[in-house]
């Protein structure tokens, strides 16, 4: 199948899941409270998103997420690489982060809230650590891709270890890192999303847990297209990153 064709395919199956969405509420198939046609969710996205309460909602959950996604990439990718250079520190601790990342990170937030209160520090703690360990552990993966050879290569010809880590290990690295990116980056989002419906009172999670509790269905799917939207243009985006990169995995 060539690529026009699979995206061909994905835009039909779209378009079908769409016009489903849209025809079954109306026809009566499905409750229209419980399922509000496509049509009206968007028209409810557009007046939201003018509204002085959700901005403000977004901007905080924004700074949420890129704080705890500034803290949890450069700590997980120092610890990882540790990990993966020095074979004592990563013989006594590798096993112990795998025994923590096994673990549900909700079970956690209850402690975080005592800890933290229920604040913006609370929320960025709560995402940070639900992302280190994934961080961590590709960081591993990724200095492990680093072929001995080229390494070696590379200093029997005199470069310095400036010159080895820009020339060889980044390269080399690149996709993997890259690809954890993206998967803390969902982690990140998905721990500051349950902290602010779990316990908040700003941010676009809180704003979705009350209008869950509150049945308001067009308020609830209009944020969750929204959460859905900016999810995956950063997942695509860095995907595409991956692609470039894809020629430099040797």
């Amino acid at each position: 199948m060539t690529r026009l064709q699979i995206i061909f395919t994905r835009l039909a199956l779209f378009a079908l899941v769409m016009g489903a969405w849209e025809a079954l509420p109306r026809a009566g198939a499905v409750n229209p409270l419980l399922l509000p046609p496509l049509s009206g969710v968007v028209r409810m996205l557009g007046q939201l998103l003018g509204r002085a309460q959700v901005q403000e909602a977004i901007g905080v959950t924004a700074a949420e997420v890129i704080v705890a996604f500034i803290i949890a990439v450069p700590l997980g990718a120092a610890i990882g690489i540790l990990a993966a250079e020095n074979d004592y520190f990563g013989a006594i601790f590798r096993p112990m982060l795998f025994y923590v990342f096994s673990i549900p990170k909700s079970i956690f937030l209850p402690m975080f809230i005592l800890v933290f209160g229920i604040g913006f520090g609370q929320k960025v703690a709560y995402a940070a650590f639900s992302t280190l360990f994934i961080v961590i552990m590709s960081a591993a993966a990724a200095v492990e891709s680093v072929k001995a050879d080229h390494v070696l290569v590379a200093r029997s010809y005199g470069a310095s270890p400036l010159q080895v880590l820009t020339r060889v290990y980044v390269p080399s690295m690149m996709p993997f890192l890259l690809e954890a990116l993206r998967i803390s980056m969902i982690f990140n989002f998905t721990g500051v999303m349950i902290a602010e419906m779990y316990a908040s009172r700003t941010g676009i999670g809180h704003l979705i847990a009350s209008w869950g509790e509150n049945f308001q269905m067009p308020q609830l799917l209009a944020g969750v297209i929204l959460l859905a939207a900016v999810a995956i243009l950063f997942n695509e985006t860095v995907r595409w990153l991956e692609g470039r990169c894809s020629t430099w995995r040797t």
